[in-house]
């Protein structure tokens, strides 16, 4: 059994090492399939450098020498191509082979460094490599670069030269300036053809740009040139003409226009626009049509100022004749109400603030009244545009309108106190009317006897007529207390006139009451018993208590007696 046991055991460690090993010995053979593969792409990569064209393109350039710049350039590419070729890629390949040795041996962290060495030294040497087939077809493609190029350039001069040809009275004094231009434009394809005829393509090089520059010049020159002499020589002098016909018509009519400073930027612009004319005669056209749209613009926007101050003008005029009206009536309440100020104290206590606004109302006034009439001064003397004027007068509107608004609050205080006098002596009136009116129906009304309550009332009421009067006699008045007087007075008449009437309503209804209770006295002994204490409640002037004894009384023989009776006193 023991000896089962071990021989497991050394199986086991057996199997184990030689998975080990075999572990070992695929992942170093990964490894160098790995860099095998490595290897390939960088011997891939020098290929490629190797393959590049540059012999080939040195066997175009050779025909085609004839000069001594082109020689000199010749021999250093050859020189560049040598050491490429017999140092540089035979270098790559010993680097190449030297990676493969250090492989097969499994030192792969040698491997590893020399790898990315090699890898940038392929890196280099391509770099080199296509630097100079560059520089080299440079030469070699310049023939045919250029030439196409400069055909293009010859159909868009044809094209700007047929199109100044046709239309040349546009141009006017500046067409020798044009002429000679395009004449320096020929004379550049002529250098160029002789350039190229000799292969002095640094010299080819200088020509073609500044061919593109003339033409992109004479395009623009062209385009914008029949433009700038129309703006400078037709249509700002036109404007200006007629800028000067509106202002001398406006200035009749009195428009103040200095403000506008026109004549001094009419002669500054003449003199930009002569300025601006020598700068195009030898077609120098930078900022030439900014600067003409700039004064264009300019004479254009003076129509706008004219406009404006016509409009402004006929708002003022509307604006300063409401005002003058609203002024002439101001004054004349102002002056009307501080001339009467003292009499107005003398017959009303006053309220101080309200007689502070007045006053200072009136100081307002005439500050506002002096403002107005340094504007009118202004438009008399012409040194102030309508546009500012209207907002002056609008100024003036606005401050008036404040000051009478205040001086109507002031007026409205007055006013109520005169009104409330008005309306206490119309109450007055009233009040005394219905006095009389109480005091004659108690009279037609023959009562037996009237209660001392009565009197008071009658006394209380008198005696706030009396108030009344009293205030309405002091000066000056005091409103508040008047208005308290009147109420009370008012107050304790009606409550008079009430009484007055309920007095009489009452008795009234018990002598019907005893009246048409009489006629059963002898039936009824209840209405007998109760019909004479009525009576004797009636003669004591306790109406009250002698109709309630009464409606008893009757109300034995006819519960609706009573009802009855005050539907018929009530019609």
């Amino acid at each position: 059994m023991k000896n089962n046991l071990i021989l497991c055991i050394v199986i086991f460690s057996f199997a184990l090492l030689l998975l080990i090993i075999t572990f070992i010995f695929l992942s170093k053979k990964r490894k160098v399939a790995k860099y095998k593969k490595l290897l390939e792409e960088l011997d891939v990569q020098k290929n490629t450098v190797a393959s590049i064209p540059i012999s080939l393109e040195l066997s175009r350039v050779e025909p085609i020498i004839k000069n001594e710049d082109l020689e000199s350039k010749y021999k250093r590419w050859n020189e560049k191509n040598d050491i490429i070729k017999n140092e540089r890629l035979p270098k790559l390949d010993d680097m190449l082979i030297d990676i493969d040795t250090f492989i097969e041996k499994r030192d792969f962290e040698n491997c590893l460094y020399r790898l990315a060495k090699t890898e940038l030294e392929i890196y280099k040497v391509r770099e080199s490599s296509e630097s100079l087939l560059e520089e080299i077809k440079e030469i070699t493609l310049s023939d045919e670069k250029y030439r196409s190029i400069v055909t293009k350039l010859k159909n868009k001069y044809r094209q700007l030269n047929s199109e100044y040809q046709e239309h040349k009275n546009l141009y006017d004094e500046m067409q020798d300036a044009i002429t000679l231009q395009l004449e320096n434009i020929e004379k550049n394809f002529l250098g160029f053809e002789n350039a190229m005829e000799k292969n002095e393509y640094n010299e080819v090089v200088h020509i073609v740009k500044a061919l593109d520059a003339m033409i992109e010049h004479i395009s623009l020159v062209i385009k914008e040139v029949p433009d700038l002499i129309l703006m400078a020589k037709e249509l700002i002098p036109k404007r200006i003409k007629e800028v000067n016909e509106v202002v001398v018509d406006m200035e009749n009519q009195g428009y103040p226009l200095e403000y506008l400073n026109i004549d001094y930027n009419v002669e500054e612009s003449n003199k930009k626009i002569s300025a601006l004319l020598d700068k195009i005669r030898v077609l120098n056209l930078e900022d030439c049509m900014f600067e003409l749209k700039t004064i264009l613009d300019y004479f254009d926007s003076l129509f706008i100022d004219f406009e404006k101050e016509r409009l402004s003008r006929k708002v003022y005029e509307e604006a300063e004749k409401d005002f003058s009206k609203k002024l002439i009536k101001t004054e004349k309440v102002v002056e009307e109400v501080f001339n009467e100020l003292d009499t107005i104290k003398s017959n009303y206590d006053l309220n101080q603030d309200d007689v502070k606004i007045i006053e200072e109302d009136r100081k307002t006034l005439i500050v506002i009244k002096d403002d107005y009439n340094k504007l009118l001064s202004k438009v008399e003397n012409k040194s102030t545009p309508y546009s500012t004027l209207h907002k002056e007068i609008e100024e003036l509107t606005v401050r008036i309108k404040n000051m009478s608004d205040e001086l109507d609050t002031a007026l409205n205080s007055l006013g109520n106190m005169y009104d409330d006098e008005q309306r206490a002596r119309e109450q007055l009136i009233e009040i005394e009317v219905f006095l009389q009116n109480s005091k004659r129906k108690i009279k037609s009304y023959k009562l037996p006897l009237i209660s001392d309550n009565y009197f008071v009332e009658l006394s209380e009421a008198n005696e706030a007529i009396k108030e009344v009067i009293k205030e309405l006699e002091k000066k000056p008045i005091v409103i508040k207390t008047l208005n308290t007087r009147v109420d009370t007075a008012r107050d304790l008449v009606l409550k008079l006139y009430n009484t007055t009437n309920e007095m009489i309503k009452t008795a009234a209804l018990a002598e019907s009451c005893m009246v048409y209770g009489n006629r059963y006295r002898a039936h009824y002994q209840g209405v007998d018993t109760n019909l004479e204490e009525a009576k004797k409640n009636f003669f004591k002037g306790d109406y009250k208590k002698s109709l309630d004894l009464a409606i008893k009384a009757i109300s034995i023989v006819d519960k609706n007696a009573y009802q009855k009776l005050l539907s018929l006193f009530d019609n």
